[in-house]
């Protein structure tokens, strides 16, 4: 039994519940009294393959208070495998159940609670349901599907009721009377745009320049013209690259500012003496233009996808005049150019928004994405794939009376193509591309958007016009039929769609994925992940509804999901230039050279992947952050000598990952105190980290940190870092390490190792039940070796399982699982382990092992020798060799001797999980 609701705090959702029960049950039951088509949008993909499964549902819902979406029910009802059923209700009583049955072999699971099948109820509002599960013969099994039979035989066939019922809908509906808010509160600024403008006050004292960062479709137009309006400017220059842009914001502007004139300066329109002008830097960078005003015309001069801003014509305006403020705002201001944009605006960022963080805020449309397999062969336009187009964005839809699609295509000729062909399917549609003229463009977007004309458009198909700065906002269906080969470029594409618009409660966004090697890019570009670890990627793959923000809902098709998977297991992010390139730009982006922390700070690329790419990377005795930043930044002089290089090397491998805080405290207080005791680093555990028993975790840390818990080559190797020494309980800075530290610049490189140690553990890895490892984290065989306190490291010789004791001589068995072998190695270590559910899971032990084994008898044995296991599981060696997940401890339940393939002895264990494995977890390791 377990709670179930919406908790952004925890990273669930009700949703992720639901779609995890339809996916593993053999049939399934709902009742509930409203379903919307926003409710059901999300569940499309799972109702799809449980159709080609052909796994059976009943549906049932009512007429009560005509809140259920006529178009939902229709949706339902055509699929195949799902009968829809109304229960009409009396004036005496409602119909208010909300109740999921899900039956599997031999038990069902059963949700009940608060939840409606509607978007807010499944993701964001306070629900409460209970998820139980229930032999097949129990009482409220029997109970429950008694209750919800008479229900569904007292109600209607919907193919029987649906035009009656809709009709009754319609007519409840027309009266609702939602009050137009005077227009005076229409244009008041979002959260967003309220930071923003505090910011802009703050600055405009001490600086000339400044950046608005902000996601597509968070108001940065507005925003600026908000902030300009508490300063009043006497004239304003708002810099565009497209004349339809141009008019957009003159038109937000007029919305905000009062008793002003505004003007156009275009190539079709020169309105040189309004108070706020807008203009196409292709027009007013010529000469002949910007030169008949003064320099100091204009108060303010604001540039629009301020990231253009290094090419020749941006620079002659920005060298002719000197307004009192330069603002540039941008989505995407990173450059693969060398251009500093961050320089340009003196590395001052007003303020931030990314895309995770206008989700979190509620700024932003919801969407619903769908990843759909897209099979690219040299039949790309054939009239097949058109036809699977067209399936697709019938199946999912939009929300509205109509479709208002925009469809982004790899080419202009590919744009022409598909346009027609759709228009020869009875679709109303055009291609446009940089080919076409403004009026066309403007003319194309009226029909697009337009309700009242004769000749509406239903989709545009473009390659790269739309990309950015075009206000679309009635948009309600993106398609993408293109290759993600930039996250940048995705989300602007995405963002299309994301601006609010009173008809639109959300947007349906397809994209049709082929195998591409830049796939990895797409869960890049949804997560607004910009570390580029690998493992933090998969995670979002596999629990990516529950870690989205809000209720936008994300959902990919088997094949399209292996395609990303693939595509991140062998994405090639750890060579120089990559590196190279995300640290430039995050360089000037902060205006110096970073320490790890920043990347931190930032929320910029994973510190650890870079320690990870020192590890992998840099030669023996030099594998420290100063010796990399030598070589990705010519200006960057590394002074440091041989043995400080090799303190940082040690710390950075050893105790940088933060797995536990024990290492980090003794060297921060060395450094300051210059001496601790170990009953004050104990103190400082239980009051700060809530951390208890620890004398074997000093223990440990101390043997780390003296070098003498390693193996006898890496004591050798380290065997000139000397960080403490021990005297009767009191740990003392040696005196070597206390010399170094009189070097400030090595000093600040310790300290930042220290801090990105601490960083790790608060983000990660601290744990409220107190155990050495936190679920579902990653460890090593070291990391292992270590936080079971081992007298020393025995990971310098891998091992699937190893039972060893402690300091106190407490035994703890780690069990290491690769879940899927790859074919190619040694069929004696093709160990058959298998998943049978989420808390049972068949394991093999080494082979030649009988009953009789010591290691065999240890483990049966496990009570009588108070013995600890751990499972760490990890899906295919295409992921990192040497990290695991932890997924709990173990105890054997039976245990079997048979052979391997090879016909050697050994023997299985049933092993059963004291906390079941998650099914986001399970799905990913299993499937």
């Amino acid at each position: 039994m377990k709670l179930v609701l919406n908790n952004p705090e925890y990273n669930v959702k009700v949703l992720t519940t639901i779609q995890n029960e339809l996916q593993k049950c053999e049939e399934f039951y709902i009742a509930v009294a409203f379903i919307t088509e926003s409710g059901i949008t999300p569940l499309l993909q799972n109702l799809k393959e449980l159709e080609q499964k052909n796994v059976k549902g009943k549906i049932l819902t009512t007429d009560y208070l005509a809140f259920s979406q006529p178009k939902a029910l229709k949706r339902l009802n055509n699929l195949s495998n799902i009968e829809v059923r109304l229960y009409q209700v009396t004036d005496s009583y409602g119909f208010h159940p909300k109740g999921y049955i899900f039956k599997n072999t031999n038990y069902y699971n059963i949700l009940i609670g608060s939840s409606n099948l509607t978007q807010k109820a499944l993701t964001v509002n306070m629900e409460w349901n209970i998820l139980t599960e229930y032999r097949e013969n129990n009482e409220i099994v029997s109970d429950l599907s008694n209750s919800f039979i008479k229900y569904w035989n007292k109600s209607r066939n919907i193919d029987e009721c649906i035009d009656e019922y809709e009709a009754y809908y319609n007519e409840s509906n027309k009266h609702t009377y939602y009050p137009k808010k005077e227009i005076k509160d229409e244009f008041k600024p979002n959260s967003m745009q309220k930071q923003f403008i505090d910011n802009f006050l703050e600055t405009i004292k001490t600086h000339t320049r400044g950046l608005l960062i902000s996601a597509t479709g968070t108001g940065k137009t507005y925003a600026s013209a908000f902030a300009l309006r508490e300063i009043n400017p006497r004239k304003i220059l708002f810099l565009v690259h497209r004349e339809q842009i141009a008019k957009q914001a003159m038109n937000s502007y007029k919305n905000v500012f009062k008793n002003r004139s505004y003007g156009l300066f275009t190539g079709t329109s020169k309105d040189y003496d309004a108070d706020f002008i807008f203009s196409t830097i292709q027009t007013m960078s010529q000469e002949k233009y910007y030169s008949r005003y003064e320099k100091d015309e204009f108060d303010i001069i604001v540039i629009d996808e301020v990231h253009h801003a290094g090419a020749p014509s941006y620079q002659e305006i920005m060298n002719y005049f000197t307004p009192k403020f330069y603002l540039g705002m941008t989505g995407s201001p990173d450059r693969s150019d060398e251009f500093d944009i961050y320089d340009l605006f003196d590395h001052n960022i007003i303020y931030e928004i990314r895309l995770k963080k206008a989700l979190e805020e509620n700024i932003l449309c919801d969407f619903h994405y769908f990843g759909i397999n897209n099979p690219v062969d040299d039949n790309y336009l054939s009239e097949g794939y058109v036809d699977e187009i067209i399936e697709n964005i019938e199946y999912y839809g939009f929300n509205g009376n109509r479709v208002k699609g925009l469809v982004f295509c790899n080419n202009v000729d590919n744009a022409k193509v598909l346009s027609d062909m759709f228009n020869m399917r009875g679709y109303n549609t055009i291609s446009l591309s940089g080919n076409n003229t403004q009026d066309e463009r403007e003319d194309a977007i009226n029909r697009l958007v337009s309700d009242d004309i004769d000749n509406t458009l239903d989709y545009i198909f473009t390659v790269d016009i739309f990309n950015e700065g075009v206000d679309i906002i009635e948009i309600n269906q993106i398609v993408m039929l293109r290759p993600t080969q930039s996250s940048i470029v995705f989300i602007q594409q995405l963002g299309r769609g994301l601006r609010k618009h009173s008809n639109k409660e959300y947007v349906v966004v397809l994209d049709f994925i082929g195998n591409f090697d830049t796939n990895y890019m797409i869960p890049i570009a949804l997560s607004d992940d910009r570390t580029y670890n690998k493992d933090t990627i998969r995670k979002f793959m596999f629990d990516s509804n529950n870690l989205l923000p809000g209720a936008s809902t994300i959902s990919f098709d088997r094949i399209s999901k292996e395609k990303i998977y693939h595509s991140i297991d062998n994405a090639t992010i750890n060579s120089i230039s990559f590196l190279r390139n995300k640290y430039m730009n995050f360089k000037k982006k902060i205006g110096r050279i970073p320490l790890l922390i920043d990347f931190y700070n930032y929320d910029e690329l994973d510190a650890m992947f870079i320690i990870k790419y020192m590890k992998e990377k840099l030669p023996s005795k030099k594998k420290a952050y100063p010796v990399l930043l030598s070589k990705l930044d010519k200006s960057f002089n590394n002074s440091l000598c041989e043995d400080e290089i090799l303190y940082l090397e040690f710390l950075s491998l050893k105790i940088a990952n933060g797995k536990r805080p024990h290492e980090l405290i003794i060297l921060r207080e060395l450094i300051e105190n210059r001496q601790i005791s170990i009953y004050d680093v104990n103190n400082i555990l239980e009051n700060n980290y809530s951390l208890t028993d620890n004398a074997l975790s000093i223990k440990s840390a101390i043997k780390i940190l003296s070098v003498s818990y390693y193996k006898k080559m890496e004591r050798t190797k380290y065997s000139r870092v000397k960080l403490l020494e021990v005297n009767n309980n009191i740990l003392f800075i040696h005196e070597n390490f206390r010399k170094l530290l009189e070097n400030e610049i090595f000093k600040k490189f310790i300290y930042d190792i220290i801090d990105i140690g601490f960083k790790e553990y608060d983000l990660k890895y601290r744990n409220p039940s107190c155990t050495p490892f936190k679920l579902y984290e990653k460890y090593s065989r070291e990391d292992v070796s270590r936080l079971l306190n081992w007298p020393e490291n025995e990971s310098t010789t891998i091992f699937g399982y190893r039972t060893v004791a402690d300091f106190k001589g407490n035994l703890s068995c780690p069990m290491f699982v690769t879940y899927n072998k790859n074919e190619d190695i040694s069929q004696s270590i093709q160990y058959e382990d298998k998943f049978i559910d989420n808390t049972t899971m068949y394991w093999m032990s080494k082979h030649n092992k009988t009953l009789e084994s010591e290691d065999v008898k240890t483990i049966i044995n496990y009570r009588d020798n108070n013995l600890k296991m751990y499972l760490f599981i990890k899906k295919s060696d295409s992921e990192d060799e040497q990290y695991f997940y932890y997924v709990g401890e173990v105890i054997p339940k039976e245990y079997i001797p048979t052979c391997d393939k090879l016909g050697n002895d050994i023997v299985r264990f049933t092993l059963k999980l004291n906390t079941s494995l998650r099914d986001d977890i399970y799905e990913y390791l299993v499937n």
